[in-house]
């Protein structure tokens, strides 16, 4: 296995300090004429840190067992290197979210840049996977965001990745100007990976997204091995409709459910109260039936924050 690490982008910032995007290609040493390649992203929300301890353990794996490697391997880990050193989701100074910002140009401002010099420098790979994680506000269980549009050819990929949750749909999440649309235009099957809580890592996220990205680079004939990756089978909104809950009113939020616990309809979630009164200002029950997939993190909310969302199988 050859292993190789590149500057893909470079910018000189004030105070004589340097901007440094890089990328690590592992590859395995057979000399075959077309080896398959895979690219994995995180970073591009500065607040996001679950997809850099998947790509570690990824990193750790491909190290330990360099024979089994037979494709190609890159990894992107820290892409909004200066929204990681700073703790912002954006980048910094431009304010800009760089997952607004593709596919950018050499000619753009320096977020449009580095979108640019990331796209160009994946383009061509067979697969692409995304890493996300939530904000510091929500927490979500591992799951799986496709566009309708790709989603004939990212949905059989997306099954062998051992999240919980597919979500089809054409939220904000998947747009025009986001990695994933403009990778998928490209002919880079492209999946959108969210898990987890931002600032924070859940290390059996980390465990749960590196089994599924061996069983899928074993099944796409990156690696080749004799071990089998169980992974499970995931729920797909297909099968069913996501609910909505917001805060009816503003105050403290205390959950009285796990994140992804499977409740019925009426089951209390939570309360929101106040501190000030000592008073419950509102009771939250569930809409349906269903799996919560989404819960507040952050428990101070006000009027129309998000609580949870909720996959359900109710007719």
């Amino acid at each position: 296995m050859n292993v190789t690490t590149k500057e893909i982008f470079k910018s000189e910032l004030p105070v004589g300090e340097t901007l440094s995007i890089k990328r690590t290609r592992f590859e395995g040493s057979r000399q075959d004429e077309k080896k398959k390649r895979i690219s994995i992203v995180s970073g591009i929300h500065g607040d996001e840190l679950e997809g850099q301890l998947a790509i570690y353990l990824l990193g750790r794996w491909l190290n330990e067992n360099p024979d089994k490697l037979v494709g190609i391997v890159d990894i992107y880990p820290a892409v909004n290197a200066l929204g990681v050193d700073t703790i912002t989701r954006g980048f910094p100074i431009y304010e800009v979210d760089l997952n607004r910002s593709f596919p950018g140009s050499k000619d753009d401002f320096l977020p449009g840049q580095i979108v640019y010099a990331l796209t160009q420098d994946i383009k061509g790979s067979d697969i692409a996977i995304d890493i996300h994680s939530s904000n510091i506000f929500l927490r979500e269980i591992p799951q799986i965001r496709i566009n309708k549009e790709f989603s004939n050819s990212t949905l059989p990929l997306a099954k062998e990745l051992n999240c919980d949750f597919i979500w089809i749909h054409d939220a904000v999440t998947v747009l025009e100007a986001t990695f994933s649309h403009t990778l998928n235009s490209l002919g880079t099957k492209t999946l959108v990976v969210e898990m987890g809580v931002g600032m924070r890592l859940t290390n059996k996220y980390g465990d749960q997204l590196l089994r599924g990205m061996l069983n899928l680079m074993k099944q796409e004939g990156i690696i080749e091995c004799e071990e089998a990756f169980e992974v499970r089978t995931p729920f797909t909104s297909e099968t069913g409709s996501v609910a909505y809950m917001n805060a009816p009113k503003s105050g403290l939020f205390v959950q009285f459910l796990d994140h992804c616990a499977i409740i019925n309809k009426d089951d209390k979630i939570g309360d929101i109260v106040s501190p000030l009164t000592g008073e419950v200002l509102a009771e939250l029950k569930a809409p349906c039936d269903g799996i919560l997939f989404t819960l507040r993190e952050y428990p101070v909310v006000y009027e129309g924050s998000l609580i949870a969302r909720i996959f359900s199988t109710n007719k």
